[in-house]
């Protein structure tokens, strides 16, 4: 189904990135939460997670969509590693995992300080072969996207996995829920989303953003932009380090400078909760929406490898 785009300019950048003639289209429907959409290039389709049906589903570029994984541990986020293998946050298992090349999972996090993690939600791999992921407490607040139980942490962090040794390391500690993840195109900078908003009234619903030192630590985080209405969920930057953040309840993708001004704003049918670029040449841009994926050809790359 091919929709009429609706794009609000807030900024004279943003008309670069909208193409008029491209329509926003309905590739695939049906789920009950899409979330943690991520494009395999070299396999020319779509994986994302349908997490309340406790699946994983495919699309191809043919059109055919399928059921890629079930059970899949209530997955959540998604993304590849550097030589293509599939990353997962898993709500039910409270872990993050590898699917090897030949269908292998291998756990890659699962405890903390000798506890089970809360509901791993987002993930990011960084050039080095660093795993990055935010560890919110959605999955195990309730039964619906994963199993109901007390964290065993008593905090919501953002950590990362050493290559060498595995060892899985707190990097971010003063977040209410971390959520989306996205570095900066040269990994100089980690943009982090907090939603605590989506519980308690007044929380936070922005982004911020850390400098990277080392290659393995975060600097203090700085104000990066504040969602109204709505709250920041998955994120992406492209090319030229441009932030386009799901809104949440606002309905839409907001893209934002790396100056923190806001460019504008894609409104889409349903409401948001992550995005990829992918595609031939990584300006098709897929979006998770509630109940349905969508996919909009965009005037910019996105900055994700491979």
């Amino acid at each position: 189904m091919n929709l009429g785009a609706e794009h609000v300019a807030y900024d004279q950048r943003m008309k670069r990135y909208i193409l008029m003639n491209a329509a926003l289209e309905r590739i695939a429907t049906g789920c009950r939460w899409a979330e943690g959409p991520v494009w395999f290039g070299d396999g020319r389709f779509l994986l994302w997670s349908d997490i309340p049906n406790n699946r994983m589903m495919r699309w191809q570029e043919s059109g055919e969509v399928s059921v890629f994984r079930q059970p899949a541990g209530y997955s959540n986020g998604n993304t590849r590693d550097r030589v293509g293998r599939l990353v997962t946050c898993e709500h039910g298992g409270r872990r993050v995992v590898r699917t090897e090349h030949n269908g292998r999972i291998t756990v890659l996090a699962a405890q903390v300080e000798g506890k089970r993690l809360n509901s791993p939600n987002d993930v990011v791999v960084k050039s080095d072969g660093s795993v990055w992921f935010s560890d919110p407490d959605y999955g195990i607040g309730g039964d619906y996207e994963g199993y109901r139980a007390e964290s065993e942490i008593g905090a919501c962090r953002v950590y990362r996995v050493d290559p060498g040794s595995g060892a899985v390391e707190v990097v971010a500690d003063d977040y209410e829920r971390p959520n989306g993840l996205a570095f900066s195109p040269d990994e100089s900078l980690l943009y982090i989303a907090d939603t605590g908003f989506t519980h308690r009234e007044g929380g936070p619903h922005h982004i911020r953003v850390h400098p990277v030192i080392d290659g393995r630590k975060l600097g203090p985080g700085k104000p990066f932009a504040t969602v109204e209405p709505g709250f920041a969920d998955g994120l992406r930057v492209d090319e030229e380090g441009n932030v386009w953040t799901s809104c949440g309840s606002g309905n839409g993708i907001l893209v934002i400078a790396p100056d923190g001004t806001h460019l504008g704003k894609i409104r889409i049918p349903e409401m948001v909760s992550n995005l990829v670029f992918g595609g031939e040449r990584k300006n098709r841009l897929f979006i998770t929406a509630t109940t349905s994926v969508y996919a909009l050809y965009v005037g910019v790359r996105g900055a994700q490898q491979p």
